[in-house]
Parts: structure tokens; sequence; C-alpha cells
């Protein structure tokens, strides 16, 4: 809990100042009406100020500087409202990176929409399925844009907004987890082209697949092993050869992409799911 004071520099519009502390020395505050009226030499209390923000990263700072300079100020107001309602919802600290990457991302899916562009989310289905937490948040935050901005963003934006919470959330860089959502992809058109099939992206047996990726992509990466029973992969190599091929397969995708070995008991599990979808 920040208790002294903070001391302004700048004003850079009504909800962002530059401030100094002492136990933190340039900062930069984000709170709903903190730099209104506000000049160089005025001290903020903390404790009153609901909503309020600190990028403490000396690049969180420059990036949100430049980046607030090029948006409406509305919407930095909004995304004060939005980040809070995040961190409510999900009861943790959240990456201060958000603040950038989240009112960048919403700033020009603003503008794109004014220019009649939109950009296609080919992982709509999966990203609701994987962080189903998240994308409810992020349909919240869509219905607040459009009514404190009168702006309708699509629901491929959803999605996006979704990924973004997850990488706040558990502080995992985004193209990290980009980069997880297109190996899952690949490996989904791997499994169709294999078996000769048009998987039903609303399945059930699906979402356990895409699930079952996910964490095993996670395992795969932090290096856990996974336990099988003795005798369980010889088992399976005998009554579901196709499957456990394939499933030998996908791991060696896997292991190329993430530059990790996957655990052999992870190709048994794979097996199980790539035999239910084909049922």
């Amino acid at each position: 809990m920040v208790s002294e004071a903070f001391l302004i520099k700048k004003a850079l519009n009504n909800n962002v100042v530059i401030a100094e502390h002492p136990a933190y020395e340039e900062v930069v505050l984000i709170g709903k009406g903190i730099g209104f009226k506000k000049k160089a030499g005025d001290r903020i209390d903390p404790q009153p100020v609901e909503k309020l923000f600190i990028l403490v990263d000396k690049k969180e700072q420059e990036q949100y500087k430049q980046l607030i300079s090029q948006v409406d100020e509305r919407l930095v107001e909004l995304m004060n409202d939005v980040i809070h309602h995040i961190a409510e919802r999900f009861a943790t600290p959240l990456n201060e990176h958000i603040h950038v990457a989240l009112t960048d991302h919403i700033g020009f899916a603003i503008k794109r929409l004014e220019q009649g562009l939109e950009f296609k989310n080919p992982f709509l289905i999966e990203t609701q399925a994987l962080y189903e937490k998240e994308y409810q948040v992020a349909e919240e935050i869509v219905d607040m844009i459009r009514d404190r901005l009168g702006v309708q963003l699509p629901e491929s934006e959803i999605g996006f907004i979704a990924m973004h919470i997850h990488s706040a959330i558990t502080r995992r860089g985004l193209a990290e987890i980009k980069q997880h959502s297109q190996l899952i992809l690949k490996l989904i058109q791997i499994v169709e082209s294999s078996l000769h099939i048009k998987i039903d992206r609303k399945s059930i047996s699906y979402l356990r697949l895409i699930t079952h990726l996910r964490y095993a992509i996670e395992r795969t990466v932090r290096g856990e092993e996974v336990s099988e029973p003795k005798g369980f992969a010889d088992l399976l190599k005998s009554q579901y050869p196709v499957c456990y091929n394939l499933a030998w397969k996908l791991a060696k995708v896997m292991e190329r992409t993430l530059e990790s070995p996957v655990s052999k008991a992870e190709i048994s599990y794979l097996t199980l799911h790539l035999q239910r979808l084909i049922n």
C-alpha cells in the first residue's frame, strides 16, 4: 500500500500525470480525474484516490507517454475503468504492460472499424474455450466500449482482448500466447489432414483436445514430466496404432516449435483424445 504523497511534475491530461515518489522516483500515475486542474508541484495523496494505477517500469512509462498523445482522452479515461474492472474480476495484480498493450490495441481496433476494416480472428472459438473467464470479461469490456464511446467492436475483437487479459494476469508475453495458439491450430490441421476428417469446432471432443494440447504445451515449456501406468503406452500402441503414430508426429512438431522435449506420457494421453475424436 502506497502511503506517501506523490509530487506532480507534469499533468499530461485529466487522467494521467508524471509524478515523483520517495520510493519509486519518477512514475506515471493513471487515475480518473487525477490530472484535472493540477500543476507542477501539487501533491496527490494516494489514500482517497480510487482506481489509481502506477507505472514504475521506465520502458512502460515512455511507451505509455507516447501512446496517450495519440489517442482520444475519452479512451484513456475508459481504459482506466476497463483495467480496474479486469483487476477486480480476477482479484489479482496485472502486468503493467496491459496499460500500453490493451489501450493501443483497442485504439487501433476503433480506427480500423472507422475505416471499414476488420481483422479476422482464426482462433476465436478456441480462445473462448481455452480462456473462458478471460473471454467473458472481454465481452463485458466490449459492452463498456459500446456504452461509453458508442462504438460496437466486432466479435473477433473479443478474442483478441481476451488474450491481452490472459497475458496480463499470467504475466506471460502476448507473443508467447500467440505462438502457442498458432501451434495448436497447426496441430489441428495436421490431425485433419492425417485422419482425412473435418473436425466440428463446437464438439466436446474438439474442445477437450485443444484444452489438452494447451496444457501439454505449457507443461512442455516448463519441462514437466507426466506419469502414466506401466505398459499403458504399449497397450495404446497395439489397440490404436493410427492415433498413436499421429500423436508421435504431433509431439515432434511440438518439440521443434517449442525447442523442448515432450514427455512420452503426453503421447499416450494425446492418443486417447485422438481416438475419442474419431469415435
